[in-house]
């Protein structure tokens, strides 16, 4: 029932003028075969170049139907791909660029995923992220953060509203880190960060 839930409030929501201006700026180069981990309902196949061929990674399986229903609206191909426990069903070195919004936050263990994110690329293939992170150490939001976390997740399928994912990509192996932090006006989870990471 919280999956089902969480799928309904998600499929309804629009992003806000700011995330629309990062996503752009992130997608608008993206080519050959694109991965999109927890893809949700596809608010991201808005933004897709078009040619590319999408792969993705839902594992809230009441965001599928959502996500077919927005992918044949906008005339784009999508394809659905499994987990088989927490290793994505992807072949080794086979897809130019790994996408990930908002993802990294309810993931069971970062390292892991980011991990599984490196063996998909292809050599200097990319990890693109846009993700809501920890506020500062010692700040009265970061203290918020801590304390609402344990509802959060249930609310959130398992969003940690404090993750210091800069941190964790950074230490993940990848040759070259870009990121970029800013807020956004959205309480709890306004601080964020975008950029990319090359295999």
């Amino acid at each position: 029932m919280r999956q089902r839930l969480f799928a309904y409030f998600m499929a309804r929501e629009q992003d806000d003028p700011l995330t629309v201006a990062h996503k752009r700026r992130l997608f608008k180069d993206l080519s050959g075969t694109v991965l999109e981990i927890g893809p949700g309902a596809g608010p991201n196949l808005d933004y897709f170049p078009a040619g590319i061929r999408w792969m993705g990674i839902e594992p809230n399986p009441y965001m599928h139907a959502y996500l077919h229903q927005r992918a044949e609206r906008l005339g784009f191909p999508i394809e659905l791909r499994g987990l088989e426990g927490e290793r994505l069903a992807v072949e080794d070195e086979s897809v130019d660029y790994v996408v990930s919004t908002l993802v990294l936050c309810s993931v069971p263990n970062q390292a892991d995923t980011l991990a599984e994110i490196r063996r998909v690329l292809k050599p200097g293939g990319r990890f693109v992220f846009f993700e809501h992170v920890a506020a500062p150490d010692g700040s009265g939001l970061r203290r918020v953060q801590r304390m609402l976390r344990p509802a959060w997740k249930w609310f959130g399928d398992g969003c940690h509203p404090d993750r210091e994912t800069w941190a964790t990509i950074e230490a993940a192996g990848f040759s070259e880190v870009q990121i970029e932090h800013f807020r956004l006006p959205e309480g709890p989870v306004a601080p964020h960060i975008a950029g990319f990471a090359i295999k």
